[in-house]
């Protein structure tokens, strides 16, 4: 999401505390706003050690409890959403999670990069 909104403003790293797989549903509902992350992996956050970051945005409370230290001069940001991952249910249920987290997590990324923009000087 901060790929396709930032426009190319930003370097963007994703990683996870627990990386498993990437999810086909979130495959599916980033296809229907016409992003392809089929070809992406699951990373552990530790790949991204000693490396430093302006922001670092956690989106679930496991991930904001277990991310790891970064250097000083990273903000931290916490967006708290359920994880879709755990929703129960036949493919259709499945879907609507990940769609209603997406959704939610695209308003928050929208705003983050507007809040943040540049101003004309």
């Amino acid at each position: 999401m901060f790929r396709h909104e930032g426009g190319g403003a930003y370097q963007v790293a994703s990683a996870g505390t627990n990386p498993s797989q990437v999810r086909p549903e979130a495959v599916a509902v980033m296809r229907e706003l016409g992003i392809d992350i089929s070809g992406h992996r699951s990373k552990s956050v530790h790949e991204f050690d000693g490396q430093s970051f302006d922001y670092v945005v956690t989106v679930c409370d496991n991930a904001r409890d277990n991310c790891p230290v970064f250097p000083a001069g990273t903000e931290r940001i916490h967006w708290s959403f359920e994880d879709p991952a755990a929703v129960q249910g036949g493919e259709q249920e499945r879907l609507a999670a990940f769609r209603r987290i997406r959704d939610r997590i695209h308003e928050r990324v929208k705003t983050f990069l507007r809040d943040r923009a540049p101003t004309a000087g």
